[in-house]
């Protein structure tokens, strides 16, 4: 830990608001907090030399890899496979996903079929935003290659190779890779970086209507995870301008950060078949006639993380969720000289029966002050800590502190049944707290020129895209989009007065 104790002095005096410990206030300073606690509770070291691309620690990448173990589960559920594509993408296919993005949008501003349009040579697409890979030692590539900002190009250049009838159909892939962006706003780890943490799955399907139910099970996806990770989320149809140029609709799902703003931390896109036909994706069907695919999308990021540490997070550091925290249990052996009870010995004991029921557990076994063990251990966020003293295995007991407060006795006869319950009521207290905050923060939008920084606003919408344009250019707040969740009867819009059931979200965003 001593690694930790230079973290914390290089960052202690960060930010206005000071808690504790001179760790900035969350609450006064959030801007300063997070960016101390990212550090100081060592998930990553951001002083590597490429700005954007931090070093993730040990404890950092533990808890990403455990996140990404729950996306594995879900992939499996659903029948999805794991696949792994190569890194780099020549240059002449991101050309081929320009011109198909340029034109799609194209087709939505004038209001046409994409069909209709021919492939004109406009900017769209990553290119502005990859890393170029242009000479293999000595020698001039023949074609540039550059490292991927998304697998849609690499990916769909072989599923015309894997797709042949109806019966290869559907395909669910998906892969947990790095990508790369080149991000020209200011970085922030795990919000805004360089290098991406990315999960990506990846669906054809026989017709449109199988797509959507595609759609309908990565909600339910994400519904399951942001459970266990216990976040409240906003997910929303984004509106046209803000709908990826290659998709026919988009759905974001966005975290609700504690200073108000939304952070998106995954999103679903439904192609239809307008890749297919970029990409001649075809399959035969039961009639022996060609047919174009339908496609689908569904990504996430270590944007999770980064929604983590900000909803869940103290002025005394980080609270884990106990389903993705890498030590569920700390056991802090209470050590006494001269004492005659072995409390290491009892603690490892303790220890290796938690274990074998499947929980995450350290020993802390350092001859230091007991203040710093739980100083250390409650700075990374470790969900239930016990404490193992002479008197404690007197009584047969282990006294725990939970994260997020409270002490009790646990009796050592049933120690592992007495954890799981502490655990689970934890994992309820973070799901409370989160959507308290959420009910707090998401109001109804009732005056134009009276916003209140700090929150998130929803309205009964169904009027222009030049009244959206009003809205966000007078209130300085962001469309996220139509809520999945409507209004269960109708409402008048706010700018038109019809009555509709749609619950359009503002907010100021990540």
């Amino acid at each position: 830990m001593r690694q930790f104790d230079n973290s914390l002095s290089r960052v202690k005096n960060m930010g206005k608001g000071k808690a504790k410990r001179g760790i900035p206030s969350k609450v006064e300073d959030f801007n300063a907090w997070y960016p101390f606690i990212v550090e100081a509770a060592e998930l990553v070291d951001k002083r590597y030399p490429i700005k954007g691309m931090d070093v993730w620690r040990p404890y950092g990448w533990r808890t990403m890899k455990l996140i990404d173990s729950l996306t594995h589960s879900e992939m499996e559920r659903t029948d999805h496979e794991e696949v792994n594509f190569p890194l780099l993408i020549p240059e002449n296919l991101l050309e081929k996903e320009n011109a198909l993005v340029a034109r799609l949008k194209r087709a939505r501003e004038e209001g046409v079929d994409p069909d209709d349009l021919r492939d004109e040579d406009e900017e769209g697409g990553f290119k502005k935003e990859v890393y170029w890979v242009k000479h293999a030692g000595d020698n001039e590539l023949d074609i540039p290659m550059f490292l991927r900002p998304t697998s849609e190009t690499a990916m769909y250049t072989m599923f015309p190779l894997w797709i042949r009838s109806h019966k290869d159909l559907p395909l669910k892939v998906y892969q947990m890779v790095n990508t790369f962006r080149y991000e020209t706003k200011q970085t922030r780890s795990f919000i805004r970086v360089r290098e991406i943490h990315f999960f990506e799955a990846h669906t054809a399907h026989a017709d449109e209507e199988c797509a959507t139910r595609q759609i309908e099970q990565d909600l339910e996806i994400v519904d399951n995870l942001m459970h266990e990770l216990c976040l409240p989320i906003i997910k929303a149809r984004r509106p046209v301008w803000d709908t990826f140029p290659g998709a026919w609709y988009t759905i974001g799902i966005d975290a609700i950060m504690p200073n108000g703003r939304t952070l998106q931390v995954a999103s679903c896109h439904h192609y239809r078949d307008q890749w297919a036909k970029a990409f001649d994706l075809t399959y035969e069907n039961l009639d022996a006639q060609q047919q174009h695919c339908h496609q689908t999308t569904y990504g996430m990021s270590e944007r999770l993380l980064g929604a983590i540490v900000g909803m869940h997070g103290d002025d005394n550091g980080l609270i884990m969720p106990p389903a993705i925290a890498p030590f569920q249990v700390v056991i802090c052996p209470m050590i006494r000289k001269n004492s005659e009870v072995d409390t290491v010995a009892k603690s490892e004991e303790v220890a290796a029966i938690l274990k074998s029921a499947g929980l995450r557990v350290k020993v802390d076994s350092r001859d230091i002050h007991a203040g710093q063990k739980y100083f250390d251990w409650e700075i990374k966020g470790v969900p239930l800590r016990l404490d193992i003293g002479p008197r404690d295995i007197e009584n047969n007991t282990a006294f725990a502190a939970r994260r997020t407060g409270g002490k009790e006795p646990l009796s050592m006869d049933n120690i592992v049944e007495e954890c799981q319950r502490v655990l689970s009521e934890i994992s309820d207290e973070l799901r409370v707290r989160a959507k308290a905050h959420t009910e707090n923060v998401v109001i109804p939008l009732t005056d134009l020129n009276d916003v209140e920084d700090g929150k998130i606003y929803e309205m009964p919408f169904d009027g222009t895209d030049s009244h959206a344009e009003t809205i966000e250019r007078t209130t300085g707040l962001s469309f996220l989009g139509d809520s999945t969740d409507p209004y269960p009867e109708e409402r008048p819009c706010f700018m038109s007065g019809e009555m509709t059931t749609r619950r359009v979200i503002l907010a100021k965003t990540y």
